[in-house]
């Protein structure tokens, strides 16, 4: 096997792993917004820190890989969702929220770790819950509202979504 065939096929593999689909089953967004709504709860209810940092690696997953190396993103999409149905929506919205779903789950755990309380992140993590409930339960994603605004204002370049602006759907 030649050096290129390799480092095609090394490529390739890269790629499967560390994208993020588009578009992606609305169902399984869902579910897998349920299933964070679970996580956090509970996270609140019983103060354990190891489980926040399982919400946090399932956001970082989610956001690096899709549901590739997300338990939650694989089991809502592989197994959950082909059994409830399928509602393609843009991908670039819901990596985004995604984003800000990491970016809370990590700001819970630094404040964890500086306060040594669980009281703060609690509060942050109330403030997620609310969103994934929204995400869950009524489908709407404050993340792709954000980002659809953000690309009426320019900050997002079209060209990254050019068959979506998820804020149009909520107008």
């Amino acid at each position: 096997m030649s050096t290129h065939t390799v480092n095609r096929r090394a490529s390739g593999l890269f790629h499967s792993v560390f994208s993020f689909p588009n578009p992606v089953n609305e169902v399984a967004a869902r579910l897998v917004a349920a299933m964070t709504l679970v996580l956090a709860l509970a996270i609140i209810a019983t103060g354990e820190v190891w489980l926040l940092v399982v919400l946090g690696s399932e956001f970082l997953a989610r956001v690096l890989t899709g549901p590739t190396l997300s338990p939650m993103g694989t089991l809502a999409t592989r197994v959950l969702a082909p059994r409830i149905g399928n509602r393609p929506v843009p991908g670039p919205p819901k990596r985004f929220a995604q984003s800000i779903g990491l970016a809370f789950s990590a700001t819970a755990l630094a404040l964890y770790f500086v306060t040594g309380s669980m009281l703060a992140p609690g509060v942050v993590l109330a403030v997620l819950s609310v969103f994934a409930g929204l995400e869950a339960f009524v489908g709407f994603c404050a993340g792709c509202f954000v980002f659809g605004y953000l690309m009426r204002w320019g900050v997002i370049p079209a060209s990254v979504c050019r068959e979506c602006d998820a804020g149009a759907r909520l107008a």
